[in-house]
């Protein structure tokens, strides 16, 4: 498992747990790594889950797929990052998303039943780590509000402007790179993508943004 500590120790999970402690908690955990392919369904909906994701290298998403293969992407997941353990924390439940592979990845599993009961070799890093996870579903509780915000706006425009202003406070600059293409920011906030790319366009050509690719500059109004 050394070989996945630069990534581990970015995890919220392991926030304030040295690398010696960490690597006696993975075994104590139960971790198991496994690998994917591009594109490849990590997790799909209806799956049970009993396990923490902690995607360890390449990249993800988390999407909502309907019946009719229209996507919704809800987040991206970088190395460092956990997923499914909301489902995880609740008994006998299924996975509501799918999490798909957005380049080759390794994900490292950790039994939920092993992370929530504490055990008497590490103890004290066991139960922060507990307090760690707590946080974490606290701060994506609040990213889905942030979203739902966006989300609540009428227009693609203002739906826009919401993402984009956020990026821009989130990250403290008025340049910024977003980790969605032109398709994915669009099923990042459900909009129609020719629609956006339109919307996109008249913002630049009234002065109030700038953008290459993924990278967006906010101007102040004249």
């Amino acid at each position: 498992m050394e070989q996945y500590l630069e990534s581990l120790r970015r995890c919220a999970l392991f926030y304030g747990i040295h690398d010696e402690e960490l690597l006696s908690m993975l075994r104590c955990l139960e971790a198991s790594a496994h690998s994917y392919g591009k594109n490849q369904y990590i997790l799909q909906s209806g799956q049970p889950v009993t396990a923490i994701g902690v995607l360890v290298s390449g990249s993800a998403y988390i999407i909502q797929e309907d019946f009719w293969g229209n996507r919704n992407i809800l987040a991206q997941v970088s190395p460092g990052q956990m997923f499914a353990e909301t489902f995880a924390c609740v008994p006998n439940s299924v996975c509501g998303v799918d999490v798909i592979a957005d380049s080759p990845a390794t994900v490292l599993f950790l039994d939920i039943q092993q992370v929530l009961t504490t055990c008497s070799s590490t103890c004290i890093f066991h139960q922060r780590a507990v307090r760690n996870l707590l946080s974490d579903l606290a701060m994506k509780n609040l990213r889905f509000h942030e979203k739902l915000t966006h989300l609540s706006q009428r227009s693609t425009r203002d739906k826009l402007l919401s993402y984009l202003s956020a990026e821009s406070i989130r990250q403290g600059s008025s340049r910024f790179e977003i980790p969605y293409n032109r398709q994915q920011l669009a099923d990042y906030l459900s909009v129609d993508r020719s629609a956006m790319s339109s919307e996109l366009g008249r913002l630049r050509d009234e002065g109030i943004l700038t953008f290459s690719r993924n990278r967006f500059t906010l101007l102040m109004e004249q």
